[in-house]
């Protein structure tokens, strides 16, 4: 299979294994067949249903795609072992400054690569069958949710955000420490016909804000600790 084909100077680009496994992320939800075979064909080549280390985990590319394509398709325990071989390979770097985490993969360069990184985090993030799922099984009743917009980013990140049993749950997360502790506000809106909502805090405190013009105005502290969002009893 090609990666692509070029009419004008009839090259065929990618032709062979690398042509079917390049597209495997994209097939995984349109065609599972050309997707799991091209996951089979990756793993293969680098050895990963043997006893042996993995083969070809120096080249950034190959190990990005094995990294991504091992989210969507290898089992909890398969995974977890691909991960922990490539650790020496993908030099994970915090900076402490800016709050990023980036991966830079041992190639001594001045920034790192985006889309290596973007990959590679899809893959972490993902568990088996859950890529396909966003388009197949879409949760589309999120949309109808409440939602958290105005977020003073990158000073503050929510480190979590999920409605589930009638609460939105949050977290926020500083940029660096001069700022962990800090106020930040954000607004929260699709709250429906409630007029009240319930704020309770980690420290246990609560207290009750109106809904003003369609939307909950919030001031939180950025402490990484959860607070609960409920319609007021």
């Amino acid at each position: 299979m090609d990666l692509y084909y070029d009419p004008v100077i009839d090259e065929h680009v990618g032709r062979g294994p690398r042509g079917l496994i390049a597209p495997t992320w994209y097939f995984a939800p349109q065609r599972p067949e050309f997707a799991r075979a091209g996951w089979q064909a990756l793993a293969q080549r680098s050895g990963v249903f043997g006893n042996q280390p993995l083969a070809g985990l120096d080249n950034p590319a190959n190990l990005v795609n094995l990294l991504q394509l091992a989210g969507e398709f290898a089992d909890s325990n398969l995974k977890k072992s691909i991960w922990e071989e490539a650790e020496q390979y993908i030099e994970p770097c915090w900076d402490n400054q800016r709050g990023e985490f980036t991966l830079a993969f041992n190639l001594n360069e001045a920034h790192p690569r985006g889309q290596w990184n973007a990959r590679s985090m899809a893959g972490w993030v993902c568990n088996q069958g859950d890529w396909s799922k966003l388009f197949n099984e879409p949760n589309l009743d999120k949309f109808s949710r409440p939602t958290v917009t105005g977020v003073d980013f990158p000073n503050f990140a929510l480190s979590q955000a999920n409605w589930s049993e009638g609460s939105l749950k949050l977290a926020i997360q500083a940029m660096n420490k001069n700022l962990q502790g800090s106020m930040t506000s954000m607004h929260i809106n699709n709250l429906g016909d409630q007029p009240n909502w319930s704020v309770r805090e980690a420290s246990g405190q609560s207290r009750n804000i109106p809904v003003i013009d369609g939307q909950l105005q919030l001031t939180l502290p950025a402490d990484n600790q959860t607070v609960r969002i409920q319609p007021s009893p």
